[in-house]
């Protein structure tokens, strides 16, 4: 897979092409924003990445943006032009529920606090499964402490939820307490698949009966796994885009 650069201007070429062809209406359809978790100031001197890369595809001639599964909903706000932002949840659930586990034993997990309101809209739709979430306090960029659970998965198959998948710390710390706690299985579930050493060794370790994601970003074959399951998101961004030319509620998807 090439670069996150080399993708970007790849599109503002292709943007800036179509705009002096005197296209009517340009979409940038973009179902990983690899830029969205710089999206604000954590020490001096840092760049905002994210509304850099908003101004980029804007000023080159975008009229519109559809993207997946932005790590901060806030991101919109750095656009000034519309985006539809779509939900990688429903492939997901649909795949879940095919593997008919007793809503009884499940519960949904927010791998850290600030995925709390993801993973109870993702419990909401497993007919109001139970919350648990793993509170951690972080240590230096990529690097995180598990502290502690709130919440019971004893006994429990446990799903864990996230936006994306970087160096799996995160996650795979989280599963390792789950089975402390007593979970009797453990499955992670996220929209992006960013993988960066050393992801695939911590999510094949056997800490996961399955890692659930979707193909938001072309997965390498060295990077796949027994555990892997990889999941398609191109009928609902197709769904979406047909939604967008047609002037129809893209919302309704997702309720």
């Amino acid at each position: 897979m090439p670069p996150a650069n080399e993708n970007l201007m790849e599109l503002l070429i292709m943007i800036d092409a179509c705009r002096r062809a005197s296209a009517k209406n340009i979409t940038a359809v973009i179902p990983y924003f690899g830029y969205a978790r710089a999206d604000r100031k954590t020490q001096g001197r840092e760049s905002i990445a994210a509304k850099l890369v908003a101004n980029l595809i804007t000023e080159a001639g975008a009229d519109r943006m559809l993207a997946c599964d932005l790590h901060s909903g806030q991101s919109m706000g750095y656009f000034d032009i519309p985006v539809d932002h779509v939900y990688g949840q429903p492939v997901i659930l649909d795949y879940l529920a095919s593997k008919t586990i007793c809503s009884n034993d499940l519960v949904v997990v927010s791998p850290d606090v600030g995925g709390v309101a993801r993973a109870r809209a993702f419990a909401k739709k497993l007919s109001d499964a139970p919350l648990a979430i793993v509170d951690k306090r972080r240590h230096g960029h990529n690097l995180t402490e598990v502290l502690n659970l709130i919440g019971d998965v004893k006994g429990k198959v446990a799903v864990m939820v996230d936006d994306m998948i970087d160096t799996a710390g995160t996650i795979a710390k989280g599963a390792a307490l789950l089975h402390q706690e007593g979970a009797r299985e453990v499955y992670a579930c996220s929209t992006h698949a960013v993988f960066s050493d050393p992801a695939v060794e911590r999510l094949s370790s056997g800490l996961f009966q399955e890692v659930i994601i979707t193909n938001t970003i072309p997965l390498p074959e060295q990077k796949s796994f027994p555990q892997l399951t990889v999941l398609s998101v191109a009928n609902l961004l197709g769904e979406t885009i047909w939604r967008v030319h047609d002037d129809c509620s893209v919302s309704s998807i997702f309720q």
